[in-house]
């Protein structure tokens, strides 16, 4: 009997409010039946959306998800600063005493977070200090101070607005914290803020109109994996003479000349199939193996 090929792709998971990144993945592995199952850029418990979820040997490439642009959709809730950053935390100031913002003063707050933009972190993050997380450090009863970093906002676009509310959309590149960005957001039209709600609609190539609910994939099992370079078509793709595949799944380079790398990542194919990632050595015209996946 032929040993059955062990599982190996990627999800698209619709995750639902109320459960964390990590349940979502305790769920697909009691789904599938494997061990081997990571998720790629985690959501808040509260929040919901695109969640990558990686099976097999497919984990080796969840770094590569990790760094992908992403699209968000916030609800930012005007009046109240919170210590979590959203509505789920504890309020720090409360206000009422201010007119409804028409739509060209919320647009002019908005045109100062387009482009590239320092923000800080909320302390109640995965964000590392010092080897420990954040959140880790606050629940030890420890002070926190997250330093600022720079991320790009590529696209901000008001969507409807109320007395208290704004809808926004977002495109914006990796480590950005939309916590932060409403509610600097709201400091940049005077008033405290607090991000009411998130849906994430797309990380790299993965969206939202694609995803699967939980009760879809229990459904369709193993069916619903998606080929390993699902969402690696950034990445140059490179062919590998059939010869070398060997040599490159055990990890050695093969030299290959009059070759132009375009991307610093090279997607690695074999007669067709989808074997790895890789880098372009031009000095020594070589191919070296980054991630091997193999058939």
């Amino acid at each position: 009997m032929t040993e059955a090929k062990p599982l190996s792709g990627f999800l698209n998971i619709l995750k639902p409010p109320g459960m964390s990144s990590h349940d979502v993945v305790g769920y697909v592995r009691r789904v599938l039946h494997t061990k081997k199952v990571g998720h790629a850029g985690t959501l808040d418990p509260a929040a919901a959306g695109v969640l990558p979820v990686a099976v097999g040997t497919a984990t080796r490439l969840i770094e590569y998800l990790e760094i992908t642009d992403k699209t968000y959709r916030a609800e930012i809730r005007l009046g109240i600063t919170t210590d979590s950053g959203d509505d789920t935390g504890k309020i720090l100031t409360s206000r009422t005493d201010w007119s409804e913002f028409d739509r060209s003063a919320i647009e002019a707050a908005l045109a100062g977070f387009r482009g590239n933009i320092r923000q800080t972190p909320p302390a109640h993050s995965a964000i590392k200090i010092n080897g420990q997380r954040a959140c880790d450090l606050l629940r030890a009863g420890k002070d926190v101070e997250v330093p600022s970093r720079e991320v790009t906002i590529y696209r901000l676009d008001l969507l409807a607005h109320s007395h208290d509310r704004l809808l926004i959309d977002c495109d914006c590149s990796k480590g950005t914290y939309i916590r932060s960005l409403c509610q600097d957001i709201g400091a940049a039209l005077g008033v405290p803020a607090t991000m009411a709600f998130l849906l994430r609609r797309r990380v790299g190539d993965f969206s939202v109109e694609n995803a699967l609910t939980l009760e879809e994939l229990s459904a369709a099992g193993a069916e619903a994996l998606l080929p390993a370079d699902e969402n690696l078509s950034s990445m140059q793709r490179f062919d590998l003479n059939p010869k070398r595949e060997k040599a490159f799944c055990n990890g050695l380079s093969s030299t290959v000349r009059n070759f132009t790398a375009e991307t610093e990542s090279l997607r690695v194919y074999a007669d067709g199939h989808f074997i790895g990632i890789a880098r372009y050595d031009k000095d020594k015209e070589e191919i070296l193996p980054v991630k091997v996946i193999g058939r």
